[in-house]
């Protein structure tokens, strides 16, 4: 439990964290100082970005910090750090989805670190949650051959629907720097205004994601839905302090974060 005092948050929330995605000790040394501000760490696992060095330190700190470790499998394209769509075969992509996920499982039974989750990266992650059939062909998959692996997906996207489909247990994920469209769904990044550069009102779009309670959607609508989870950006250089701040500002609200 991450909060001062000797009383008991009145809520708790998931704070999930993209990590391993450098290539060095150096930047495996960077990510462990967010994990103590997080409860779950989403692993790259050699598509996008990481290696078996980086898998591996990941593991350890995640373990040393008491987390939740899971797999973060994007498209196979490090060149394009995942952000670009791949027009694959669907077989051979949902072929390096499951050996990425594969190979950090190895990884993590080696060092005795029990996997928990799985969160796609990036163009895949924004490519699934747009497309019900490759959401569904994902899921089925990730049912079939990870089934006690929980999926961490967008609240209100393809993913979830598809995840309630094959009865794949779940985790619905906010973003506190996403502005949201009227439909639930996140801006696109090219809309003016979609990604919200105001801490404070990064702050206040948390907290309600939190709460369950109103806020705004980019268009001025009032939106109300609540999340499992909440996304921290690990690759931002500011990373460390905003986490920093977002974790007072949760106290202040009396949300503490799950351990």
């Amino acid at each position: 439990m991450m909060h001062s005092g000797t009383t008991s948050p009145a809520i708790l929330i998931d704070i999930n964290c993209d990590l391993g995605e450098g290539n060095s000790e150096a930047d495996c040394a960077r990510d462990a100082r967010l994990m103590r501000y997080i409860s779950r760490c989403n692993i790259a696992c050699g598509g996008h970005a990481g290696n078996a060095t980086t898998m591996s330190l990941s593991l350890k700190n995640a373990r040393a910090a008491g987390i939740a470790a899971g797999a973060h499998p994007g498209y196979p394209d490090p060149e394009n750090f995942g952000r670009t769509t791949l027009a694959l075969p669907r077989q051979e992509l949902l072929r390096a989805v499951r050996e990425q996920i594969q190979g950090l499982q190895q990884l993590a039974a080696a060092e005795q670190v029990p996997l928990t989750h799985i969160k796609l990266h990036g163009a895949l992650y924004n490519d699934a949650e747009g497309d019900d059939r490759l959401a569904d062909d994902l899921v089925g998959l990730i049912a079939q051959a990870f089934p006690g692996l929980t999926l961490l997906v967008l609240a209100n996207g393809a993913m979830e629907r598809a995840a309630k489909r094959y009865r794949h247990p779940l985790l619905r994920e906010g973003f506190m720097d996403r502005r949201y469209l009227n439909d639930h769904q996140l801006a696109p990044r090219n809309m003016p205004g979609a990604v919200i550069e105001d801490f404070t009102q990064c702050l206040e779009q948390v907290t309600a994601l939190a709460t369950d309670q109103p806020f705004s959607s980019i268009q001025g609508q009032t939106l109300q839905f609540a999340v499992d989870s909440l996304c921290l950006h690990g690759d931002n250089p500011q990373a460390e302090s905003i986490a920093q701040a977002l974790h007072r500002a949760l106290q202040r609200a009396g949300i503490g974060v799950c351990r």
